[in-house]
């Protein structure tokens, strides 16, 4: 684009006063496809239904450049989420905005843990593939891997490819939430699903719900977890509604949206909403997700493995 060409209104939020119904009024995120790159998505789970793909990331011997060092590729996943985590997360995505599309990518095993070369494959192809918003529930604290995450990150932005990334909740430097290019995403302890808080010190962007969130977890059961891994989500939702209503806004105008939606403003003058649990399900459409059906809730109280890619965690517990 050079100077001086018009811009669609339809692709700025700025001159328009942004409020909820303005912003995902009648939204369910309709004609949105959402990547979740994670420990995998139980397949056909009652809560969340058929997805349009599931893959797992696959090391390879040698790549096609022969210099003798392994390489990676998008395989077609047929083991599943072992862990929980991802499929924890595609539940929470599908209760914010039950009408998206959801892939699946593997890179996270049952330990929560992974190889950031991994993490980097994935996100290429998500990003070639242009995904509308990709849900980053992990991190890597490796150095090494901060300049690709970057350039990805970037690409990413610049092709609205909304990438949503959990902040690590220990004060280490890990990536890719800090980058300004993607959407970084912690919690508070609000027990309000649709509460959405903008941070006045960034890096961390915005808060979402992410204590005692309740989730489908392995076996069958459930779980009350807490960490930013599941705050994450929330806001993915909430991205991918936005978006089901305003297709043509680039990254920076979603978050701009977003922001004018917080519900810590100090000056505001509407009345406060009506607290959703964060337990709530939103109603899914006949062609998303199968009704669900009553499991009993795990009382564990052990810590959760943290989700990780080559070192990074999240600390995550249950409540």
């Amino acid at each position: 684009m050079n100077a001086g060409e018009l811009v669609d209104r339809s692709s700025v939020a700025a001159s328009t006063a942004v409020d909820r119904e303005w912003a995902w009024g009648g939204s369910r995120g309709a004609g949105i496809r959402v990547c979740v790159i994670d420990s995998g998505v139980t397949p056909d789970h009652p809560e969340i239904g058929p997805l349009e793909g599931a893959y797992a990331v696959e090391r390879i011997e040698q790549d096609a450049a022969g210099d003798g060092l392994p390489g990676y590729r998008i395989v077609p996943d047929e083991e599943g989420d072992a862990a929980g985590h991802g499929t924890a997360c595609a539940a929470i995505i599908r209760r914010i905005a039950p009408d998206v599309s959801l892939t699946s990518v593997r890179i996270l095993g049952p330990r929560l843990a992974g190889d950031g070369n991994m993490l980097l494959a994935a996100l290429r192809w998500a990003v070639a593939e242009r995904f509308h918003v990709v849900n980053l529930s992990l991190s890597s604290r490796k150095g090494d891997f901060k300049a690709s995450l970057h350039d990805i990150a970037d690409e990413a932005y610049f092709n609205r490819v909304a990438i949503v990334a959990s902040a690590h909740n220990s004060p280490v430097r890990s990536y890719p939430w800090i980058f300004p290019s993607v959407i970084s995403v912690g919690s508070h302890e609000v027990a309000d699903a649709e509460r959405i808080e903008v941070s006045p010190q960034p890096p961390v962007e915005f808060f979402a719900a992410g204590v005692g969130i309740e989730v489908p977890w392995t076996g069958g059961g459930r779980s009350f977890l807490s960490g930013n891994s599941f705050a994450t989500p929330h806001v993915t939702g909430f991205v991918a509604r936005i978006l089901g209503k305003h297709p043509h806004l680039p990254v920076s105008e979603v978050k701009h949206v977003l922001a004018s939606l917080s519900d810590n403003f100090t000056d505001a003058s509407d009345p406060p909403r009506t607290p959703t649990p964060v337990t709530a399900s939103a109603t899914p459409s006949s062609s998303a997700v199968p009704s669900s059906s009553a499991v009993p809730v795990s009382s564990a109280a052990s810590a959760v493995s943290t989700p990780s890619a080559e070192g990074a965690g999240h600390d995550e517990s249950r409540a």
